[in-house]
């Protein structure tokens, strides 16, 4: 390794370095701040709750177990969510490119169905499925399934003419196409489709369980903001920015795994 390619992943690792510092020091200074304010009376600790009020709720949680089980619910109910979006949109986006009428039919469908607020089909769904885990799931697969599958449908739409009449030329029918080029091709904006439905997904469980959940982590912010306990409402809602964080890590880490072993 040369002198100058030293330096460069030095300068690299300073700057990685530099970045991880700077968010740690922006957090724990958010939070000084804020526990600062509730101490001093510059804010209303009672609404606002505080950093030491927050950790004394998440230990009385802890201690009945209750963080555990409406966590792990909501992670749940949107990991399924997750799948469905992903196996739904695909093979949606597989059909409207193999059958040229399905698309043209469907396309404006799927347009106006994706530009509606998905929170005006939650009290549909909720008469039609009744009250439970389904009405959840299907809330939040139809906040967004119909973008995927547009996202989905515009890249496979969008393979090079060049490349598919080669492989034709070469005797290859349209299951070579999609398996050999399309699908392979795509792997980007399927990862990139991942990282986006990965956060809908938990906006869509979460409206949900506002309105038909008796479990989970939207139904504590909804259950404990009626009692005015904001203590933990916001312990709830940060809970949800960790959940969220770790799985789009999830993503990530997928992602370089898959890069890597190519």
């Amino acid at each position: 390794m040369s002198h100058y390619q030293e330096l460069y992943l030095k300068k690299k690792k300073r700057y990685k370095y530099f970045i991880t510092f700077s968010q740690i020091f922006l957090l724990v200074f958010f939070l000084i701040l804020w526990e600062t304010a509730a101490r001093l009376g510059w804010i209303n600790d009672f609404i606002f709750s505080s950093p030491v009020r927050m950790t004394k709720a998440l230990m009385k949680m802890i201690q009945t177990g209750e963080i555990f089980h409406h966590t792990l619910i909501t992670l749940l109910e949107t990991l399924v969510s997750f799948l469905f979006v992903i196996g739904c949109g695909l093979l949606t986006a597989i059909l409207m490119w193999g059958i040229k009428p399905l698309s043209d039919i469907m396309e404006p469908y799927i347009v106006t169905l994706n530009s509606l607020p998905k929170s005006a089909l939650a009290p549909v769904l909720i008469v039609w499925l009744g009250t439970g885990y389904k009405t959840i799931i299907v809330t939040a697969v139809s906040v967004s399934v119909f973008g995927t599958i547009l996202s989905l449908y515009t890249s496979f739409a969008e393979t090079s003419p060049e490349k598919i009449k080669l492989i034709t030329t070469l005797g290859g029918t349209r299951k070579d196409i999609l398996t050999k080029l399309i699908l392979p091709g795509s792997i980007p904006v399927i990862i990139s489709c991942m990282k986006v439905n990965i956060g809908l997904c938990l906006v869509g469980v979460i409206i949900a369980e506002f309105l038909v959940a008796n479990a989970g982590l939207g139904y504590v912010i909804i259950y404990n903001s009626q009692i005015f306990k904001m203590d933990l409402v916001l312990l709830s809602i940060c809970l949800l920015c960790i959940m969220a964080a770790l799985l789009y890590k999830g993503i990530n880490l997928f992602e370089k795994y898959y890069c890597a072993s190519r």
